[in-house]
């Protein structure tokens, strides 16, 4: 027996209200245990993200990036609120569909860009922009954008790039092809607060938007030209993909044979260290440019 104030209680008891108050605090901590373990290992998945990322190894990199995208996919089970794997895993779906499914298998490739639309939806409502660019009208989908900070660039920028290319791959959908002006609000607003975001990534967008349509329907090749130059001059030319995209959507739509080729050639000439943190995305375009250079006889 014990007493307290006077008053005598069983030893028993004390235990039991000791443990009934420790009850809820194990229970807290059993719950948010594989939170805590997701959230432990976010400096070694940046620098998993790194080290792919200057991977110059294609085949490595193509059987490597379906394990770590699954094994995003379960840290986002555990951690669903986790905005920056979302984008980790949005990012890792475009740029596994573009590099390495997209050629080969374009249903498949709908497939995965729509898997890293989903993603990085989730994420832009998570950074204040809860409306559907899909489905809500575009001048109120442009008010929600514009109240977006720049904490949503990234957001923004994956939600429009996989929704886009998704879009690109569904051109006998009409409906898909009306969704395109959704794409771009989104990632105007990236441009007012974030040119630079992800090496000018949206000025190649809208070097696409602009140079791979006639104007008779939308296209500016003037306009394509300029976002081509800004994004060159922000990742001063070591993003290959900006004469990628070049050669492939404005060139041909021009019908300018010397700049496909010059474009293409200059790409494959490149030296393969010209960025060692770009390798991955650096060695995607000089086997595209390969694959785009052989058929230029075909389109001229």
């Amino acid at each position: 027996m014990n007493s307290v104030n006077g008053m005598r209680f069983p030893a028993n008891n004390r235990l039991q209200r000791l443990c009934g108050a420790l009850l809820p605090l194990l229970l807290l901590s059993a719950c948010s245990m594989g939170t805590m373990v997701v959230r432990g290992t976010q400096t070694i998945l940046d620098s998993s993200v790194v080290a792919m990322n200057r991977e110059t190894d294609l085949d490595l990199a193509r059987a490597a990036i379906p394990a770590n995208l699954k094994l995003l996919e379960g840290m986002l089970v555990e951690d669903p609120g986790n905005r920056t794997l979302r984008l980790y895993a949005a990012e890792g779906f475009y740029g596994y569909a573009y590099g390495f499914v997209e050629l080969e298998d374009r249903e498949r490739a709908k497939q995965l860009y729509r898997r890293c639309y989903e993603h990085a939806h989730l994420a832009l409502a998570q950074s204040g922009v809860s409306l559907d660019p899909e489905a809500s009208p575009e001048n109120e989908l442009e008010a929600a954008v514009a109240g977006a900070g720049k904490a949503a660039v990234p957001a923004l920028f994956w939600s429009a790039s996989c929704l886009g290319n998704w879009i690109n791959l569904n051109r006998d959908n009409p409906a898909g092809i009306a969704e395109l002006s959704s794409t771009a609000i989104l990632m105007r607003r990236v441009l007012e607060l974030d040119e630079t975001f992800y090496y000018g990534g949206a000025h190649l967008f809208f070097g696409v938007y602009y140079g791979g349509r006639s104007p008779l329907f939308g296209g500016d090749f003037e306009r394509s030209e300029q976002h081509f130059r800004r994004a060159h001059e922000i990742n001063r030319e070591q993003l290959l993909l900006v004469d990628l995209l070049y050669a492939e959507y404005l060139a041909r739509q021009r019908l300018d044979r010397d700049a496909f080729h010059t474009r293409l050639t200059r790409i494959l000439e490149s030296p393969v260290n010209l960025n060692p943190d770009l390798a991955l995305i650096n060695s995607i375009a000089r086997q595209r440019a390969g694959i785009l250079i052989k058929s230029e006889d075909d389109w001229f």
